[in-house]
């Protein structure tokens, strides 16, 4: 539980139809296997205590007290588990019955929650037997002698981490226009569980996977969705076991159709409450829930969630292609409209690596879009001390390829110079002499474009923009950054992309060349021809900043949770040590930085994370990193 990390379960026991001592054995398994996996929330599916199919076994008291003994078997048992459960049966309440979900942990039943929709159409007769607990709110008499609260509007608020807020609501309630899961969740709830005994038919499956990620996406909720399957009659429907845990959107874990087990997985809850503090319009408005107060023991949560290395990148192929299609569109059509509003023509630097490449890319796409002859671009090639060979010629040929207008500009002449006007010593390799060259360059682009009636279209991407990894003033400045939310690791792929789809031979193999060069600003000589300064040799790699960036600005994770997540997402690539010394300087850069990103240039948002001063990143240019370092400073 530590970082507000929660390991949850959702089970199918193998049952018997209206025998509720031998689902009680099956249940008490399941709670110890659970338990033993050091699972802190589970839950059971609907009438599982009884079998959803008893159909008119429902009327009958004798199934009725069963069920109710059966409870307190269950309960009992809890007493010595650290967690909270959530099984269900039927119980009759003031002469009526309800589909109710048994709330219980450490031996003690904390609360009832009944069903509020019943279905009764198709093969669903539930109204038959029930009634609706949509109005029901009042205390119970258990067979122990406790009184317990019977209600839909019930809260199970953790003591030990009060922002694990727990709603319940069962089956149909889900697939209503209005589950008690948004009250639920507008009251607080990060947490939000069904009890279900959804039956299988064709396609149901997806619709069901759907519905489950949709409620905790627009809920920014964990949904934990448990689903009656073997045991079960089959007289006339078949259940499935179709477990779902999922977190705002994304599923977790799922578990194979037609058979029965436990399915487990761990839930951030500090993520969802950071996203509900983001989001301005995730208003908690609910004041007529009561909150029941639980206990777990604080304990290390052992995480087995899959921690994506690329959070940018989709893992998928498919969806990777069609998600750089997208980025590639959205660019060419923010530079469209800049375009067509300006009626200029556009000037690029291209220095044969991965940024100015894109760029380039990127323009081409926005005239074509915009109707107008590639000429209209004019690309500048400028070599300086450090350019090598590999990368003018591909500049060059990139340039060639893509019919823009080429023009070379050296740079070296100009900037000896400069070094002579300000008492630079040209063999002096240090910040004066890498930066002086990056300004020059910006300068005869500006200039350009005047000549041109162009805008100077920005290369400089998002891990840049975060480390402050730019020349101010030099390669930092444009009159519209096309790359500016887009993080190094993306860029990499939207290239490749290109290259493997664009249909020209001399184009793909320029462009998987550009892929195959190291990232350098190659404003240092080359050593026997070939690339001295590695960019990823003094900030560190860049996917380990990606990583940094995300989790940093999109979730609002504590430097020392980030740290935790990329030693299991890098293990086996990188030494923890390793990880640890790359996240100090991001965090120090980070901060440093600020004022650089305060005066960047317009460009469009195409993803989760920018750092626009216009947009996503209002941060104080003075704000201070101590809180940030003194964490990491903490970690040995």
């Amino acid at each position: 539980m530590n970082d507000l990390f929660l390991k949850v379960a959702a089970a199918t026991p193998d049952i018997r139809v209206a025998d509720p001592d031998y689902n009680t054995e099956q249940i008490i398994e399941c709670m110890q296997k659970a338990n033993t996996e050091h699972a802190k929330l589970l839950v059971l599916p609907e009438l599982c205590l009884t079998g959803y199919t008893c159909q008119d076994l429902f009327l009958q008291e004798r199934l009725l007290q069963g069920a109710k003994d059966a409870l307190m078997k269950l309960v009992k048992e809890s007493a010595s588990l650290d967690a909270i459960f959530f099984v269900g049966l039927p119980f009759e309440i003031l002469g009526k019955l309800y589909n109710v979900a048994a709330v219980f942990s450490h031996g003690e039943v904390l609360g009832l929650v009944p069903k509020s929709y019943l279905p009764n159409y198709n093969e669903f007769y539930e109204a038959r037997h029930f009634v609706s607990g949509a109005e029901l709110a009042t205390e119970v008499v258990l067979p122990d002698g406790s009184s317990v609260p019977a209600d839909r509007d019930l809260l199970f608020v953790c003591e030990q981490m009060p922002k694990l807020r727990i709603g319940v609501e069962l089956c149909e309630d889900l697939w209503t226009p209005n589950p008690p899961s948004i009250s639920h969740a507008l009251a607080g709830a990060s947490v939000l569980v069904n009890l279900s005994a959804s039956n299988e038919l064709t396609g149901k499956d997806s619709y069901r996977r759907e519905l489950v990620s949709g409620q905790s996406a627009r809920l920014l909720a964990a949904y934990i969705y448990a689903s009656a399957g073997e045991g079960e009659s089959t007289q006339d429907l078949v259940f499935s076991g179709h477990n779902i845990i999922a977190e705002n959107g994304q599923i977790l874990a799922e578990s194979k159709r037609f058979g029965h087990g436990i399915l487990y997985s761990e839930i951030d809850v500090e993520r969802l409450c950071a996203q509900r503090r983001r989001m301005t319009t995730f208003v908690t408005e609910d004041q007529t829930h009561t909150e029941i107060l639980f206990s777990l023991k604080i304990e290390e949560t052992k995480l087995t969630r899959f921690i994506d290395p690329a959070p940018f990148v989709p893992t998928d192929r498919q969806n990777r292609e069609k998600r750089c299609d997208e980025i590639l569109m959205i660019q060419a059509m923010g530079l469209k409209k800049r375009l067509e509003h300006t009626g200029a023509n556009a000037v690029v630097g291209i220095s044969g690596g991965l940024d100015s490449t894109l760029a380039l890319l990127v323009t081409v796409r926005a005239f074509d879009l915009c109707g107008r002859d590639h000429k209209g671009i004019t690309a500048v090639t400028m070599p300086g001390f450090g350019t090598t060979d590999r990368t003018y010629d591909n500049a060059v040929k990139l340039i060639q390829s893509l019919g823009a207008e080429f023009v070379e500009v050296d740079i070296c002449q100009s900037v000896n110079v400069h070094f002579s006007d300000i008492g630079q010593d040209p063999s002096v390799h240090d910040v004066t002499y890498e930066n002086s060259q990056a300004r020059e360059r910006t300068q005869i682009l500006m200039d350009i474009a005047n000549k041109k009636n162009a805008l100077v279209i920005g290369t400089g991407d998002l891990s840049e923009l975060a480390l402050g990894w730019a020349t101010y003033n030099g390669d930092h400045m444009s009159m519209y950054a096309v790359n500016a939310s887009v993080p190094k690791t993306l860029v990499r792929h939207l290239v490749r992309y290109y290259a493997d789809t664009c249909e020209d031979k001399q184009l793909s193999d320029t462009l998987y060349d550009v892929l195959d060069t190291p990232v350098s600003p190659e404003l240092l000589p080359p050593e026997d021809g070939k690339i001295s300064q590695k960019t990823e040799d003094l900030v560190g790699p860049y996917e380990l900043h990606d990583f940094f960036l995300y989790y940093m600005l999109r979730q609002g994770f504590s430097p020392a949770k980030i740290y935790r997540l990329a030693k299991i997402a890098f293990a086996g690539t990188y030494e923890d040590a390793f990880i640890l010394k790359w996240l100090k300087t991001f965090c120090r850069r980070f901060f440093a930085q600020q004022f650089k990103r305060s005066c960047l240039p317009d460009g469009p948002k195409v993803g989760s994370v920018a750092v626009s001063p216009r947009g996503d990143l209002r941060m104080p240019s003075d704000a201070c990193a101590t809180l940030w370092m003194e964490e990491l400073n903490t970690i040995s």
